[in-house]
């Protein structure tokens, strides 16, 4: 079983940059795909972009497509979501989830494991 934290968080003003990483423990994320979610108040969580285990393909929702980036780092047990261009409409809690099913994408049924979540606040 893992065990994720993400870190990163904050407040920036809209066309800011920000970049989220996800420390996962008890266990290597090699064989997990990764996937980002956000979530904002009294909206579903909805999935961002995802990076696969084997050839780190990746995916993303279409409003992120070209300003945030996902990667891995598996020799540091960590992936991290680049994100520029910020929008208020970028706004909530993101969290980072692990998958073990072997695909990856942006269901939330693909995910068994997931983080506690960090706040990102898009605002002038």
């Amino acid at each position: 079983q893992v065990q994720l934290v993400e870190s990163g968080g904050g407040l920036v003003q809209p066309g800011g940059s920000l970049t989220l990483s996800c420390a996962a423990s008890g266990s290597t994320l090699d064989y997990y795909a990764i996937g980002w979610f956000r979530q904002a108040p009294g909206k579903e969580r909805e999935g961002v972009a995802s990076i696969s285990s084997s050839d780190h393909s990746t995916d993303y929702r279409d409003s992120v497509k070209g300003r945030f980036t996902v990667s891995r780092d598996d020799a540091k047990n960590t992936a991290y979501l680049q994100m520029n261009s910020l929008r208020p409409e970028d706004t909530g809690v993101y969290y980072c989830a692990a998958g073990q099913q072997g695909y990856y994408g942006l269901g939330i049924e693909i995910y068994d494991f997931w983080g506690q979540g960090t706040q990102v606040t898009v605002s002038s």
